[in-house]
């Protein structure tokens, strides 16, 4: 039996074709994850590690990021004391 038609369109009940959208999305869903090799009994856990590899990368990140921050200000303060300590003539006499 052929789902009616009107004006070159077919026409089925909204269940049907819902049921069609998710048939389509499941079989496109495992399809891609088969394509990037996710696929298995091992997906989940390889998800899961690939989730906790990209968290160590934020972090290895904001802890650079830090730390050049640091070692910056470090930098400046220590020039600032040097000069300091050269315009009080702290470290012996000069001219």
């Amino acid at each position: 039996m052929n789902p009616p038609r009107s004006e070159g369109f077919v026409r089925m009940p909204d269940a049907e074709f819902e049921a069609i959208l998710t048939r389509a999305a499941e079989e496109g869903a495992k399809r891609a994850l088969s394509d990037v090799g996710l696929d298995g009994d091992e997906a989940a856990l390889d998800i899961r590690d690939l989730r906790s590899l990209v968290d160590c990368i934020r972090l290895v990140r904001r802890t650079a990021m830090q730390t050049a921050v640091r070692m910056i200000t470090t930098g400046v303060m220590l020039a600032l004391l040097a000069g300091i300590a050269i315009k009080l003539k702290i470290f012996g006499g000069g001219p």
